[in-house]
Parts: structure tokens; C-alpha cells; sequence
């Protein structure tokens, strides 16, 4: 690695992106030496073992060297990029580079097929070039510095949500989605599950009127400007499985071999572990049932019908919707299966809150983000929280903080054409609810065999905190709320 002595050049070092994470690999370099870069300019994209994450840097000036090459995994705290805070050493730059690692690097990035320089951004969420920029929130405009510091505080996990991170009086440094940017003319503020929403449906965010605070545009602001085409919009419901698209497998070419050997990093080396730690350190219990679910497809279509009447305009409504609804009531039924072990204390943690895990296969391997506190929150809430967590996970885009702290999880094997597994706890959860495929079957209902919409549940349990009847009575209020709805009345 090339040392840099020169007063003006600053090194960037590999942060900690996750919370004791001790190594990053370099996904893509959006910046080559020579080019120049400015204070909270992604640089660079980076996969831990937890999620892939978009690095700014904290300076203005001309990049020296890159001091590893794409694909190469870094120790956090080793330097990776030498910036020339005057600007004067740009073009001397590959020359006191190291000449292997800048070679290779120039070989994966040639110089027509360089990107451009990437603007300041949330952290983990990339944006293209344009001429426009956030227009500042309520306030004064933030000193560079203090943009280095917030941006700094979100990528050690520190930084708070924007509804309390820099909401105070004159001189508070607002959250990373509350920076004023100087110059350029204002670009509508939208999160990016609503940008996504957007696009799809054709709507121009410029067009569109914010009703969230400070100027936010919400799903339902999107929905509103395409009002007189929105019954044409809303999905039949499914009452078969659906195949998800399935994660792009490693290009494999037959020559002769035989054998194909893929690395095991990033997050699926993480996933291993921690499923191996888990089936092999919590003694597992699964119990099944088979429950007619008809009448909620039912209310699932009542709901898609009519989403005014209940509050659901813009929200995704499907069958896992009402599922996860039905987990959270009876964990408040039997409130001691939400509970984690505490070996070196020999404690039983009982949980107060309900943090839900939804596993998701992503082209980096399975993720499992959890919903925040989700038994606080009404079915329109946990619509949007579960929209907004499938998005972001396809995108790849699911930051380290939404994979930690989850108290129990579902996972909807059924989109597979799956009727049913025996799933691994989460690390640290006391029990996993799998969904299987929902089919029309021969049913006896009302005394005379019918054709019903029938699937198959698996409650997988930590068998140190949860016995056999606690678990059974957990995964019988869910087959009863899934096979009679109106229960959410009485127990919810």
C-alpha cells in the first residue's frame, strides 16, 4: 500500500458501517484518481456481513489513489482512498499510486465506462446525477463540517431517525435526511420507496403536492395524482402461489469442468454462520397446522376494494399483511413466548415490544429486517412498514440497524410454491412462524366437503423458553385469527 506524507492529503478510512463489524469488501469505486470529489460525495459502494452500504466522503479535493482494487475485502480502519485536499496532485496521481492495485483497478473500471461523480446522499441509497439537489428543510443551511458529522453518525449507527434527529433550536445539526445543500433548484422530498412508487404509475414528483411534514411527498400524495385511475390499479387477489424472481445464480459455463467454486462472503457467509450458531445452540421445537384461510383472503379483497373505508389508500394489502397481524395478536395473548436466553447471565429476557423479522431472499442471500415495535402499530401502519421494508430489501438497500434487534420473525415460503418447512430461529429469537403455499382444496366446512382456500402453518420455537403448550396456544390463535378474522375484534 502507498503511504501518502504530504500535509494536504487526508486518508479515508474503512468506517465500521454495521455495529463491530471488523471487515468490508469494495463493491464498485465510482471515483478514479485524478477525478475530483467533494464533501459527501459517494465514493465508493461497500457489502459487509450485513448489508451493502454507499460511503461519502468527508473532504473536497482531488482523489491521489485508490489503495485496493474492487472485490477486495478491507479491515475496518485501513485506509482506502488518498485525497489531495488542494487539488494540485490530481494529475500526477497513477503515478504514485501503487502500480499492481491501480492496474487493477483500471482494468475492472476503464476510463470511457467511469462513472460520474455521485451527489450527497442518504447512506445506502445511491441517486443518479442530476441538475437539481434537496432543497433545504426549515432553518439554516449546515456548515460542511457538520455534514461530515451527521453522515459520520449514520454509518456508525448513531444517527437518529429524521423525525428527532435535528428537529431542536438555532444551531442543531439535523439528521442526514434533513441536510440543506447549497445551490441548484429544489427537488421534491420523497423516500425511496415512494420514488419507486412513483415511477412505476408515471407520476412527476415535481407535480405533486407534499402533505407530509416539512414538504414530504407520501404514498398517499402519490396515489392522489393518479386518483381517476387508481380502481384500475388494484390487484385481484391471488389465490395461488406466486413464483418470486429468483436471485440471479453465478454465471456458470461448461468447459470441461466439472466443478464450479463460488467465495463465501458477505452476507451469505454471515447468514451461514449465524444459521449454524442458532440450530446448534437453541434446542429447536417446530408444530404445524393446516387452517382454512378463505374468509381473510376474503377481508384481504373487502380491503383491496374498498381501501378508503379503511383507511388502507396507497398501501400494499395482501394475505402477509393479515398474517403478521394475526402473530402480533397472539403474542399479546401469550405475551412469554416473545423471549430471548441469556447464556452468560442464565437469564430468561422477556420482551415488551414486538420487534417482526420478515425474511427476504435478495440477490445478496437471505436478510431477515425487522418492523419496529410493530405490535404499537394500527394495520394501515404495518401496510406501509411492510411495503416499505420489502422494497427497500429488494434494492438491496436494507441498512445494518434494520437486521438487528428482532424478537421474532415470519417467513413466507409459500411464494415458492412451498406448502411448508421447518424453519431456523434467528439468532437471538425465540420463535419463527412459516407460511406456506395458500391452495383450493377439498374442505369440510359446514358438514359437506367444499372447495376452501386451505395452507399450512409451522411455528418453529426456542424449546428453553417456550414449551410445548405455550407454543401450540401461539399457533392456534394464528390458524384461529387466519380462519376466523373477526377475531382481530375481540382480541386485537
Amino acid at each position: 500500500m502507498t503511504t501518502m506524507t504530504d500535509a494536504s492529503v487526508r486518508e479515508f478510512k474503512m468506517p465500521d458501517v454495521g455495529e463491530g463489524l471488523t471487515e468490508a469488501e469494495i463493491l464498485k469505486w465510482y471515483v478514479q484518481p485524478g477525478d475530483t470529489v467533494t464533501d459527501g460525495q459517494v465514493v465508493c459502494e461497500v457489502e459487509t456481513a450485513k448489508a451493502a452500504v454507499e460511503l461519502p466522503i468527508p473532504y473536497d479535493g482531488v482523489v491521489r489513489a485508490l489503495h485496493f482494487a474492487e472485490g477486495t475485502t478491507v479491515d475496518v480502519g485501513t485506509s482506502i482512498i488518498a485525497v489531495d485536499l488542494t487539488g494540485g496532485a490530481g494529475a500526477a496521481a497513477p503515478a504514485e499510486a501503487d502500480p499492481p492495485v491501480q492496474a487493477a483497478v483500471a482494468a475492472e473500471a476503464p476510463e470511457e465506462a467511469k462513472p460520474p461523480a455521485r451527489q450527497p446522499v442518504l447512506v445506502g441509497y445511491g441517486v443518479a446525477v442530476s441538475s437539481t439537489k434537496r432543497r433545504p428543510r426549515k432553518g439554516a443551511e449546515v456548515p460542511p463540517q457538520e455534514v461530515a458529522a451527521a453522515v459520520q453518525a449514520e454509518l456508525n449507527g448513531h444517527g437518529g431517525p429524521p423525525e428527532t434527529n435535528g428537529r431542536g433550536g438555532p444551531g442543531a445539526v439535523p439528521g442526514l435526511a434533513g441536510l440543506a445543500l447549497a445551490g441548484g433548484a429544489a427537488r421534491p422530498l420523497a423516500k425511496p420507496p415512494v420514488r419507486k412508487l412513483a415511477k412505476d404509475l408515471g407520476v412527476d414528483l415535481a407535480t405533486v403536492t407534499p402533505s407530509g411534514p416539512d414538504g414530504i411527498i407520501t404514498r398517499e400524495d402519490v396515489h392522489a395524482a393518479v386518483a381517476p385511475a387508481a380502481p384500475a390499479a388494484l390487484e385481484p387477489v391471488r389465490t395461488t402461489p406466486v413464483t418470486a424472481p429468483a436471485a440471479p445464480a453465478p454465471v456458470t459455463t461448461y468447459d470441461g469442468t466439472r466443478e464450479t467454486r463460488v467465495p463465501v462472503k458477505g452476507v451469505r457467509k454471515a447468514t451461514a454462520a449465524a444459521m449454524v450458531g442458532s440450530a446448534f445452540t437453541a434446542p429447536h421445537v417446530t408444530e404445524f397446522v393446516t387452517v382454512d384461510v378463505t374468509r381473510t383472503l376474503k377481508l384481504v379483497e373487502e380491503l383491496k376494494r374498498n381501501p378508503d373505508s379503511y383507511g388502507m389508500r396507497g398501501l400494499r394489502v395482501n394475505p402477509l399483511l393479515l398474517i403478521a397481524k394475526a402473530l402480533l395478536v397472539a403474542i399479546k395473548r401469550h405475551p412469554d413466548v416473545n423471549a430471548s436466553w441469556d447464556e452468560a447471565n442464565q437469564e430468561i429476557v422477556l420482551k415488551h415490544y414486538v420487534n417482526l423479522g420478515i425474511a427476504a431472499a435478495t440477490p445478496r442471500g437471505l436478510i431477515v429486517p425487522n418492523i419496529k415495535d410493530a405490535h404499537e402499530k394500527t394495520l394501515p401502519q404495518l401496510a406501509e412498514a411492510l411495503g416499505e421494508l420489502v422494497s427497500t430489501a429488494r434494492d438491496g438497500k436494507t441498512s445494518p440497524g434494520a437486521m438487528q434487534g428482532g424478537t421474532v420473525t415470519i417467513t413466507n415460503v409459500g411464494v415458492f410454491g412451498v406448502d411448508t418447512g421447518t424453519p431456523i430461529l434467528n439468532p437471538g429469537e425465540s420463535a419463527i412462524l412459516a407460511v406456506g403455499a395458500i391452495r383450493l382444496q377439498p374442505w369440510v366446512h359446514k358438514g359437506k366437503v367444499k372447495p376452501r382456500q386451505v395452507t399450512t402453518l409451522a411455528l418453529s420455537f426456542d424449546h428453553r423458553l417456550v414449551d410445548g403448550e405455550l407454543g401450540s396456544k401461539v399457533l392456534a390463535d394464528v390458524a384461529a385469527v387466519l380462519e376466523q378474522p373477526k377475531k382481530l375484534i375481540a382480541w386485537g
